[in-house]
């Protein structure tokens, strides 16, 4: 359970960034689809892309709140996150889960794994949303606005909200509302796109983990 908990939270991390790419949107607000579609249209036009995240898991009922911070590399359907010990590389199609306290690989597929909401099934599953403004407001003297985003068939999360800029027409941040009560808020900061990344970024080397135990869960 904790495995598949684990690899869960990892995931939404990258994948739900990466449906900004490739959204179509069903807008109830024609206005906030408008909006939606300049971000979605920047962040799609980068080659690739580097951020550092600010993380915050919230469930009430449970009195969890917990808070991280790490590294989002995405290009394509392969990205990294890098967040306090935990490592998780994925060349669009194997996922490799690097527990650090603990010396395990986790292998699983990207396309297969019915626990995680794995890029395929974001793409296929959640193509069409119903978007509306939620609210307005202003920071560092940039225009900010919250779009609400519910999916026609939510199987996987209840909602989304996403905070954009519209001057920038950039992703300042965004929640994930899961059907177990768990709110997942994700703060982009820095957005570095159109790097050179280093050749093994998305590639897993046992070589580079000497000692550790992999458990391939394919």
């Amino acid at each position: 359970m904790f495995r598949k908990l684990l690899m869960m939270k990892l995931r939404l991390t990258a994948m739900i960034v990466m449906t900004l790419t490739v959204l179509q949107i069903q807008a109830q607000d024609k206005k906030a689809e408008e909006v939606l579609k300049s971000v979605v249209d920047n962040i799609g036009a980068y080659k690739n892309f580097k951020t550092e995240l600010s993380y915050t898991m919230v469930n009430t009922e449970m009195n969890i709140n917990e808070k991280k911070t790490g590294l989002l590399y995405v290009e394509g359907d392969k990205y990294r996150i890098e967040m306090e010990g935990q490592i998780i590389i994925s060349d669009g199609k194997t996922i490799w889960t690097i527990v650090e306290d603990s010396e395990e690989v986790m292998i699983s597929s990207a396309e297969d794994n019915d626990e995680s909401i794995s890029p395929t099934k974001i793409l296929t599953t959640y193509t069409d949303y119903k978007a509306k403004f939620d609210k307005s407001h202003t920071f560092n003297n940039s225009a900010l606005k919250t779009i609400e985003l519910k999916p026609k068939q939510g199987e996987k999360f209840e909602k989304l909200t996403m905070v954009v800029n519209t001057q920038k027409k950039s992703l300042e941040s965004f929640s994930v509302f899961d059907k177990n009560g768990n709110i997942f808020t994700y703060h982009i900061i820095n957005l570095r796109p159109n790097l050179e990344l280093p050749p093994n970024t998305f590639h897993f080397d046992a070589k580079d983990f000497p000692g550790y135990e992999i458990v391939d869960m394919r």
